[in-house]
């Protein structure tokens, strides 16, 4: 008792030490203005704190984001990684407790089997031993506390590695949709622009014949309409390669994938960024971040606390023979003296990852404001582009119908109609890409604030 009253009063002095502290964020991060300029629409509210399910509303993509968090092999493997944290911080605990041992002996001795009567008999007797011994390790100077707190960082950095994985599926698995619903989108633009050309080379044929077009002006749109036809065939091999890479995330083989017509409008066109303390929160990549940070500083707690002495308490109460009751207690105290400076080069290699851990989270953060800041700048400038595309194919849209109409009537050639088809044409698919470059940059945005937590 003696012993153990020294070791707590020599542990109370050596809390000073750090070995008991807990892990706190650094005050010294650089966490002002993450997203670059201050953004006009930032809030308290992020998108990120939207379920994923509300954000995304088309039932098609939620049946398809649905399965692929069930199947998808990243995922599931994500999942056992959790699983994999979760035993060892659980084993931590456990070592806090005292452990249990009943190893029984025994067999055979010479001698013989004595009566009453004085009569016997030769022939072995049996001794056995059935000792019951326990040992616990008095956690007077952090050790076992440390390793605890370091299994539960590390559980949480698996937790948030899945939470990565989950949203990086989220998101992938949408911008493939909408990549989806562009093409076929394009692929309605090029049938739609195939039957009428069709009907314009008709025409084109029929004022030939009638003495008023010429060879060069059939050649002409022959060239045209037959470009559009080659095109259709290398959009419907980009819609399967689409939907195999959809496949792939799903873990099945090669097969259709169900989806509904574009929508007009997905996203509202308000999207609150939030203030950056939601995004030091909400990004996975963020907390893995931190809690590598928080698990070197439980290891370099460790290895202050190897310095100072080891307390065992062992013990052993059993029966040995008929009836004889046997127990003994020991305590032990270990003290580091001399270890050929092993002990001090781990704690200096513990400082320094840990270092390395705070430079590591502080880069994380910056290139996690540098992504949000992108994704902003993306989201604005395809809006902008999206409202003057649409004003282009309307005007375009009229000229080539006016131009066909002239060269029916005899005032215009067959090469302001063709050029005038032509230039509609590529603002109409422009338009489109312009269209699935701002649901990336939205879906990206999304990704960035940590969303599809929920």
């Amino acid at each position: 008792m003696l012993m153990l009253a020294g070791a707590a009063g020599l542990a109370g002095l050596m809390t000073g030490c750090g070995i008991y502290s807990s892990y706190s964020r650094p005050d010294d991060l650089q966490v002002d203005g993450i997203y670059g300029e201050p953004a006009a629409n930032a809030d308290t509210v992020s998108i990120a704190d939207i379920a994923w399910r509300d954000f995304f509303t088309d039932s098609y993509l939620q049946d398809l984001i649905d399965s692929v968090l069930v199947r998808n092999a990243d995922m599931r493997i994500a999942f056992l990684r959790v699983e994999e944290s979760e035993a060892s911080l659980k084993a931590a605990k456990l070592a806090f407790i005292p452990s249990f041992g009943l190893p029984i002996s025994g067999g055979p001795s010479n001698g013989g089997i004595h009566f009453s009567d004085g009569a016997s008999t030769s022939g072995p007797s049996y001794n056995y031993n059935v000792p019951i011994s326990a040992s616990w390790q008095v956690d007077l100077f952090g050790g076992l506390r440390n390793a605890k707190k370091q299994a539960q960082a590390g559980l949480l950095q698996t937790q948030a590695y899945r939470q990565a994985v989950r949203t990086q599926l989220i998101a992938n698995t949408a911008i493939l949709y909408y990549k989806l619903l562009t093409l076929d989108e394009q692929l309605n633009i090029y049938l739609l622009t195939q039957q009428s050309w069709e009907e314009s080379l008709e025409a084109t044929r029929a004022l030939m014949e009638a003495g008023v077009g010429n060879t060069a002006a059939v050649a002409q749109s022959e060239g045209a309409y037959y470009s559009v036809c080659a095109a259709i065939p290398n959009i419907q091999q980009q819609i399967r390669e689409t939907e195999n890479q959809i496949c792939a995330l799903l873990g099945t083989t090669p097969h259709h994938i169900e989806r509904g017509p574009m929508p007009a409008l997905i996203f509202a066109n308000e999207l609150r960024v939030g203030i950056p303390i939601s995004l030091l929160s909400k990004r996975p990549d963020v907390m893995q971040a931190e809690q590598n940070l928080a698990r070197a500083f439980y290891v370099t707690n460790a290895a202050r606390s190897a310095f100072y002495p080891s307390i065992s308490l062992s013990g052993s109460i059993g029966w040995k023979g008929g009836a004889d009751l046997i127990w003994s207690a020991l305590a032990s105290l270990t003290q580091p003296i001399f270890q050929n400076g092993k002990l001090t080069a781990q704690l200096k290699i513990a400082k320094a990852q840990q270092e390395e851990a705070k430079i590591s989270f502080q880069q994380t953060l910056l290139e996690a404001g540098m992504e949000v800041n992108n994704a902003l700048a993306l989201v604005q400038s395809t809006r902008d582009r999206s409202l003057l595309y649409d004003k282009q194919v309307a005007s375009l849209g009229v000229a080539a119908e006016s131009t066909r109409l002239l060269m029916e009537h005899g005032s215009t050639t067959y090469l302001e109609v063709l050029a005038a088809q032509q230039a509609l044409l590529q603002a109409q698919l422009t338009s489109v890409s312009n269209r699935l470059s701002e649901w990336t940059a939205v879906v990206t945005l999304y990704r960035a604030l940590g969303g599809g937590r929920i």
